[in-house]
């Protein structure tokens, strides 16, 4: 069964998301996949290299990136999402946006999720159409606003994890109140939104706390972990380029699977896949 059918949980690895940016600014691959073509080539690839979910991200949330209009994101993605969907009916989709007038065209052109950056807080009409939709929702950790989120000096945390942990509670519960059912929401700690290194490393060190967030009825909900070429990796490696992060990003992870990620937000897709199946088979053996 695949990803779309049987909901969000693998049966025994993280599920693997495939990033697909087809924006000319994104951090690490702005502009490759801005011909629709190509895009849509790229997804084929990563379905065929092992990716679970193909998330398309039609505006960049990177730091000091600002809003991109709605029908610009739909300009950009909708073709894509169609023909992915056109092409392989089983593959999970995800829309990566925060705004409704965006979310409701792909769900219409074949996504299955959203993903929401802001945690449902960007756009009034997200929850609902969501809800109504039975759309499953990433909601993600964020600090600030993209333009601002990683200003010089900030910022500040007294106990990361608690409070990340507090904020995605507070969001699942507006989710659940608002029509959400919890088998549809994920949760992300949002690595490199307005956090610093150290503030990163925490977060991977303690991926199996994020999850118990959810309702009584629901108390453990997947946790998606985005760490592929962040700039935390770049800094601490002294790799500059972010495209050549990913043997790093593996490694991390890696450590967010074993530390009880639930799906892993990637753009290797054909090495992680590899990665987490020995990783299957070393703790399969005798």
């Amino acid at each position: 069964m695949t990803p779309r059918s049987q909901g969000i949980r693998s049966a025994d690895l993280p599920l693997v998301m495939g990033i697909l940016n087809v924006t000319p600014d994104s951090f690490s691959d702005g502009g490759e996949f801005m011909s629709t073509d190509v895009a849509i080539r790229h997804g084929l690839a990563m379905v065929a290299d092992g990716a679970d979910i193909i998330d398309v991200g039609p505006e960049s949330t990177r730091p000091g990136s600002h809003p991109i209009a709605a029908a610009e994101q739909l300009r950009r993605s909708i073709p894509v999402i169609r023909a992915l969907r056109r092409e392989n009916c089983d593959v999970t989709i995800s829309i990566d946006t925060r705004l409704a007038d965006v979310a409701q065209p792909a769900i219409d052109a074949g996504a299955d999720w959203i993903n929401d950056t802001s945690a449902l807080r960007d756009d009034s009409d997200m929850v609902s159409f969501a809800a109504r939709r039975g759309a499953t929702v990433i909601l993600m950790h964020r600090r600030g606003a993209p333009a601002d989120m990683q200003k010089e000096g900030g910022p500040i945390y007294n106990d990361v994890v608690r409070e990340i942990s507090d904020f995605l509670r507070e969001r699942v519960a507006f989710a659940i109140e608002n029509g959400l059912g919890p088998d549809r929401i994920v949760v992300d700690p949002g690595i490199g939104f307005g956090k610093r290194t150290e503030h990163n490393l925490t977060i991977l060190r303690h991926v199996d706390q994020f999850g118990c967030v959810g309702p009584a009825s629901h108390p453990e909900l997947p946790v998606l972990i985005g760490v592929s070429r962040k700039r935390f990796i770049g800094t601490i490696l002294g790799i500059d380029d972010p495209k050549q992060r990913d043997h790093a990003s593996l490694a991390c992870a890696l450590i967010a699977a074993i530390h009880g990620a639930s799906i892993l937000r990637v753009h290797d897709v054909r090495s992680t896949v590899h990665a987490l199946r020995l990783w299957r088979e070393i703790r399969s053996a005798q």
